[in-house]
C-alpha cells in the first residue's frame, strides 16, 4: 500500500512514534464485524468474540459470503465497521433514548448508523434518513426494510432543504461526507481519491451540512458529528467551527482499554490501537439560549385523517382486511396514497409524520404494506421483513438451500396452502410466496435477488 507523501506527513505529526505501528497496522486485513437486529433476534452463542461498545456487535474470524447467508436478506445482521459501532456507547450518555424522541440521520446511506439509532432508541421515537444523493436512497431503503422497524421513515433532500423543520429534532447525526483517510485498509481506491485540495473541499462540505443543521435541533438538543477520517482540518476544524457558532462540546466516559483516543475536540479511532477502522466522532449539546421557532409538538393537533397532503383513508371494507396483516393494528394508523400503495403509521407519531408529509417532497414514510388490486390485498415485501407483520401469516420455513434457491426468485419444489404465505429461515421472514394449488409463485422483488451462482 502506497500512501500519499503528505497524508504520511499528517499522521506522523499527529502520532509521533505510533506512527510505525500505524502503517503496520495498515497493511494488515481489516477486521470484519456484524451486528444483529435486537427485535429480530440474539448473537449466536457459538460467535464468542464480542465488539466490547456494542452489545449486539461481534467480530468474525474470516469474512464469509453475506450474499449467500439468507439471514442477511432477512435483516438478522448488518454488516458494519466496528469502530463506527461506538456510537451505540455514546448516545446513552447524552439523550434518554428510553423516551420517544425524533431523531434524524442526515447523511444515511447505506444505513448502516440508521439500523444502530433504530434498535438504540424507544420504538416509538421518530427517526428520520436523509440521503442527499438520490441515486444512494434506494440502497438506503433497501437496508431500512431489511431491519423492520415500522418508526422508520426515508427522505431525499439536501440539509439546506430541510430548513421548515427548525428546532424539530432532539438528536441528530451527522455521519458526514469526507476525504476517507480511515478506509484506505478497506478500500485501497480511495487512497488514489485523496489529495490536500479534496480534503478542503470536504472540510468546506462539512461545514456547510453542519450550518444547514444547527437550525433543525432543538435547544438542549444533540448533535453527533463523525467521519472515517483522520484529517484534522475536516473533524478538529469542523468541531472548532461548532464550539465558535455556540454548541457545547459534551465528554464521553470512554474505557482506556478500549483504545480510543481523546482528541482537543472528539474521540479518533486508530487501527492500531482499535480492532477496526479510523473513524471520529465529536458530541454537541445546543444551548437553550438558541432561539428557536415554536416547537412542533406544541402546534393545534388535527383529526387522525386530516392534513396529509399525499393519501387518504382506506374506505370501510379495505381497513378490516388491511389490519388483519398488523400484529397489534391498534397501534397503527391506515393510508392509501395516491399510487393504491397502502402504508402504516405508528398512531403514536401522526402529527410528526402529518408534519413531515407537509414538509418534504422527496420522502418515503410509514411502512409500506402493499395494495388491493379489486378485494383482494397484495402484501409488500416490507411487510414481509418487518417486525410489525400479524404472527396469525401462515409461515413456510425453508431450508438453506430452499432459501436461496428463493432468494435467487427461482421456482420452488415446496408444498403451500393456497393463498399468500411468509417464506421464513431460521424463523426470520424472507418474502412472500403464493400457493395456487399446482404450483407456488415467487414474489421476491426482482431487484432483490441473489445474482451469483449458488455453490452445489
Amino acid at each position: 500500500m502506497q500512501l500519499p507523501v503528505p497524508f504520511i506527513h499528517q499522521l506522523q505529526a499527529q502520532l509521533g512514534n505510533d506512527y510505525t505501528a500505524f502503517e503496520t497496522a495498515l497493511q494488515a486485513a481489516p477486521p470484519v464485524s456484524i451486528r444483529y437486529n435486537s427485535r429480530k433476534t440474539t448473537a449466536p452463542a457459538s460467535q464468542t468474540i464480542p465488539i466490547p461498545w456494542c452489545l449486539e456487535g461481534r467480530y468474525l474470524e474470516q469474512r464469509p459470503v453475506f450474499t449467500l447467508d439468507p439471514l442477511f436478506h432477512a435483516g438478522a445482521y448488518y454488516v458494519q465497521e466496528a469502530s463506527s459501532m461506538l456510537i451505540g456507547h455514546v448516545l446513552p450518555q447524552v439523550a434518554n433514548v428510553a423516551k420517544p424522541l425524533r431523531v434524524l440521520d442526515l447523511c444515511a446511506a447505506p444505513g448502516g448508523k440508521t439500523t444502530l439509532l433504530t434498535s438504540l432508541f424507544h420504538p416509538d421515537s421518530l427517526v428520520l434518513a436523509n440521503e442527499v444523493i438520490k441515486s444512494r436512497v434506494m440502497i438506503l431503503k433497501e437496508n431500512v426494510q431489511k431491519w423492520g422497524s415500522p418508526n422508520v421513515h426515508v427522505s431525499n433532500h439536501d440539509p439546506e432543504d430541510l430548513g421548515k423543520l427548525e428546532s424539530f429534532f432532539d438528536v441528530i447525526l451527522i455521519d458526514a461526507p469526507c476525504s476517507g483517510e480511515g478506509l484506505f485498509r478497506k478500500d485501497p481506491a480511495a487512497i488514489n481519491e485523496w489529495s490536500e485540495g479534496s480534503v478542503q473541499v470536504c472540510a468546506g462540505r462539512q461545514k456547510r451540512i453542519v450550518d444547514a443543521a444547527l437550525p433543525l435541533l432543538t435547544p438542549g438538543g444533540i448533535l453527533l458529528y463523525c467521519t472515517c477520517t483522520y484529517n484534522d482540518d475536516e473533524n478538529q476544524g469542523t468541531g472548532q467551527w461548532l464550539r465558535e457558532k455556540g454548541m457545547e462540546e459534551l465528554k464521553i466516559n470512554v474505557p482506556a482499554e478500549w483504545g480510543v483516543v481523546e482528541k482537543p475536540i472528539g474521540y479518533q479511532c486508530y487501527p492500531h490501537r482499535v480492532k477496526g477502522e479510523g473513524f471520529f466522532f465529536s458530541v454537541f449539546e445546543k444551548p437553550h439560549a438558541y432561539r428557536s421557532a415554536q416547537r412542533y409538538d406544541t402546534l393545534p393537533r388535527r383529526g387522525k385523517e386530516e392534513g396529509f397532503r399525499s393519501c387518504k383513508r382506506l374506505t370501510a371494507k379495505q381497513l378490516p382486511e388491511a389490519r388483519k396483516w398488523l400484529e397489534q393494528p391498534d397501534n397503527f394508523h391506515l393510508f392509501v396514497k395516491p399510487n393504491g400503495e397502502v402504508i402504516a403509521f405508528l398512531d403514536s407519531q401522526l402529527n410528526d409524520i402529518r408534519i413531515l408529509d407537509n414538509t418534504l417532497s422527496a420522502k418515503g414514510l410509514g411502512l409500506e404494506m402493499g395494495e388491493f388490486k379489486g378485494n383482494d390485498f397484495i402484501p409488500s415485501h416490507a411487510l414481509a421483513l418487518s417486525t410489525a407483520l400479524s404472527s396469525d401469516i401462515f409461515r413456510l420455513e425453508l431450508t438453506e438451500n430452499e432459501a436461496l434457491v428463493f432468494l435467487k426468485k427461482e421456482n420452488l419444489s415446496v408444498d403451500a396452502p393456497r393463498g399468500w404465505v411468509l417464506v421464513t429461515y431460521q424463523g426470520q421472514g424472507l418474502g412472500w410466496v403464493k400457493g395456487l394449488g399446482n404450483r407456488v409463485n415467487n414474489y421476491l422483488p426482482k431487484d432483490w435477488r441473489i445474482r451469483m451462482e449458488i455453490p452445489e
